[in-house]
This record gives C-alpha cells, sequence and structure tokens, in this order.
C-alpha cells in the first residue's frame, strides 16, 4: 500500500533520504560549495543579462555554452576522460533531464532580460518547496501538515512578488514560472540516474543540449561581431555557470542537507546586491515581503526535516 502523501503523524524522514556518516567539517565545507555554487549562478546571470543588452540572447547562449563545454571537458580530463556512453535505464531521465535544462534556461533568460534580476531571484527561490511538492506527488515522500503548509504559505509570497491583477503581473512572470516548473522536474528526474552516471556526463549533456539549441534559435534571430569585452563577459559567464553546476553537485555530496540547504538562498542576496550595483535596481516593499515568505517557508522545511531526524 503506498504512503499516504499528507501525514499528520509523520515521525519518520522519508524512504529516499538515507543517513550517510559524515567528517568533522563536512558540513561547513558543504555549506562553503554551496554559496561558492549559488554564487557562480547569480553571478552568470547577472553578466547575461549585461551582454544582451546589447547582443542576441541566442548568440550569447551559444558563445556562452562553447565556454561551458570546453571548462566541462577540463574537469572531466582530470577525472579520467568524459564518459558520454548512457545505460538503457538511463536514457529516458537524460532526456526528460535535457528537455528542463533547455526550457528554463531559454524560459529564465527571456525572462532575465524584461524582469529585475532581484525579483526574478525571489521568485526562484520557490523551487526548494516546488521540489518537494513534486517528490511527494511523484515518489510518494510524506509531507506532515506543517511542511505542507510551508509550501503554501512560499507559494503565497511567490504571488505577493508577482502580484497577479496588479501591473506588474505580465507575460514575463508567468514565464519566470515556467521555468520554476522545468527547474523542479529536472531535478526530479535527476534521481532516476543510476550510479554509473557521472556529474560532469550529466552536465555536458545539459550544456551541449544547450548550446545547440542557442545556436538553431540564432539562425532566426541574426548575429553580431561581438567586441572583445564581450567576449571576455561570455568567457567569465561561461566559468561562473560551470563552477555553479560543479560546486553545486559537491555541496549535495559532503554533510547534511538540512544544514547545507538554507545556504541556497545565498542567491537572493546576490541577486540583490548585483541589480543594485549593476543595473540600479533595487526591490520594491512586495518584493522584499514575499521573498520573506518564501525563504522563511523553505528555511523551516529544511529545519522540520532536520527535527523529525533528531526524533528517530
Amino acid at each position: 500500500m503506498r504512503t499516504p502523501i499528507i501525514s499528520p503523524f509523520r515521525r519518520v524522514s522519508p524512504a529516499s533520504i538515507t543517513t550517510q556518516p559524515h567528517q568533522p567539517g563536512d558540513n561547513l565545507r558543504g555549506a562553503v560549495l554551496m554559496c561558492f555554487s549559488m554564487i557562480g549562478f547569480t553571478c552568470n546571470d547577472t553578466v547575461m543579462k549585461f551582454v544582451t543588452q546589447d547582443m542576441p540572447l541566442y548568440q550569447a547562449i551559444t558563445l556562452r555554452g562553447l565556454a561551458v563545454m570546453a571548462g566541462i571537458l577540463l574537469l572531466a580530463m582530470r577525472e579520467g576522460g568524459l564518459r558520454l556512453s548512457v545505460g538503457v535505464p538511463d536514457r529516458m531521465p537524460m532526456v526528460l533531464r535535457v528537455l528542463g535544462e533547455v526550457g528554463s534556461t531559454v524560459l529564465f533568460l527571456n525572462a532575465l532580460q524584461n524582469m529585475a534580476i532581484g525579483d526574478l531571484s525571489a521568485v526562484m527561490q520557490s523551487l526548494p518547496l516546488v521540489v518537494m511538492l513534486g517528490a511527494a506527488l511523484l515518489y510518494g515522500e510524506q509531507l506532515g501538515w506543517r511542511r505542507m503548509s510551508a509550501v503554501g504559505i512560499g507559494l503565497l509570497g511567490v504571488m505577493i512578488i508577482l502580484r497577479p491583477g496588479s501591473g506588474t503581473f505580465g507575460i514575463w512572470s508567468l514565464v519566470a514560472l515556467a521555468s520554476v516548473a522545468l527547474v523542479a522536474m529536472r531535478d526530479l528526474v535527476t534521481r532516476r540516474f543510476g550510479r554509473g552516471v557521472s556529474s560532469t556526463t550529466i552536465a555536458f549533456y545539459a550544456a551541449i543540449s544547450v548550446t545547440l539549441l542557442g545556436l538553431a534559435a540564432s539562425l532566426g534571430q541574426g548575429w553580431i561581431v561581438p567586441s572583445i569585452s564581450q567576449l571576455l563577459l561570455l568567457l567569465l559567464a561561461g566559468a561562473f555557470l560551470t563552477v555553479g553546476y560543479m560546486t553545486a553537485v559537491a555541496a549535495m555530496r559532503v554533510g547534511e542537507i538540512s544544514y547545507i540547504a538554507p545556504f541556497r538562498y545565498t542567491s537572493l542576496i546576490v541577486a540583490i546586491v548585483a541589480g543594485l550595483l549593476v543595473f540600479g535596481e533595487w526591490p520594491d516593499i512586495w518584493t522584499w515581503t514575499g521573498a520573506i515568505l518564501v525563504v522563511g517557508a523553505g528555511i523551516y522545511t529544511i529545519w522540520r526535516e532536520a527535527q523529525l531526524r533528531r526524533e528517530q
């Protein structure tokens, strides 16, 4: 019999979560890696938003993708080479993950061109809550009423940021929400990979798929002759994105997730600072209010999980 999704008497962790022995300092290392990951992703977003003010979006995606692929290949060489072969059980998860990666990247970068980076980052903070809800629906993980309430509060925070019915809510708000959904799909399907599929293989397939889509779409959008400064900025964006990919994977392999996960919200702080310094954007009171609800709900669910583990 399948375990109910919502259980008010939940006193154990989900079956998919297994406790691994940790070494002294693992939590601190994991927290530092997560901070670096969020800084890398957000700095990449900032550079791409800046570059695409003067360069067609899909040209920028293509050129950045080449830099990311080169970075992943260099990292793979340190591990003995890149293994592109994927077993039959892992092929469908790879296809679904690539679709999620490509779709979310395109939607996110289009929204980024038309939204304040702080507002968009605040919306993306709902991702851990959406993933948690998706894990309950797809994998049968239990959610007690407290955590379900936290999901509801977090999604309410997103609605406060976007404010449906107001002048601030438009097509790009819907694009941002669609990006969140596709990222959640990407993250959830990642759990289906076997241990034989390396992190560099998964990252390389994602990078080459986004790059090829950017190249195909750029044929219709057109290219410009990039300046040296634009090429250097795209190389920097590729380096930031590569760091984000690799440190995100590494962070999840050391320490306790309940300790490390709250540091994911570093990206919101970095996005607000970058928006102010680079673009002169400052979030309004509604964005601050919604962001506080989203981040608070996310941190509560993590704290709740840690508490349940201690009760075992």
